[in-house]
């Protein structure tokens, strides 16, 4: 498996838009862009080559936004982009780490997407994605 960069690192928030007056307003990155979904709103910040993705609920039954509920907003998880998702679920899943999805799916920006099981990863949730071809990073 290749692990080419962190490619972003994920933040639950209560609010997108006023998180952003903390990300454009106090440490000055420019917002790359949004992106909304039926249950949530990602804000996303290119820093280098990777990105701070903040992602709020958005409707009351959304993962987001139970966790922000029940207290456990901030930090959530950190995405890892590998050049060839299918072969790195393989490996993983050959070397006994639990996954979370074992078939890619689309996540934000048309990258192909899964999450590792935080129960063979130390307790961190890992989010692997493959690029569309001829994206590049932010």
């Amino acid at each position: 498996m290749k692990v080419k960069r962190i490619e972003h690192v994920g933040i639950v928030v209560r609010d997108v838009e006023a998180s952003r007056r903390l990300w454009e307003g106090c440490f000055g990155i420019p917002l790359g862009g949004t992106e909304d979904n039926a249950t949530r709103r990602l804000a996303l910040y290119p820093v280098g080559d990777s990105m701070v993705e903040l992602i709020a609920g958005l409707t009351p039954d959304s993962k987001q936004a139970k966790l922000i509920a029940a207290g456990k907003g901030g930090l959530n998880h950190v995405c890892l982009e590998v050049e060839n998702i299918d072969e790195a679920l393989a490996e993983l899943k050959a070397k006994g780490i639990p996954l979370l999805d074992e078939v890619p799916r689309i996540g934000h920006a048309g990258c192909r997407i899964a999450f590792l099981d935080p129960a063979g990863t130390e307790n961190c949730l890992i989010e692997l994605a493959e690029l569309p071809a001829g994206h590049t990073p932010h």
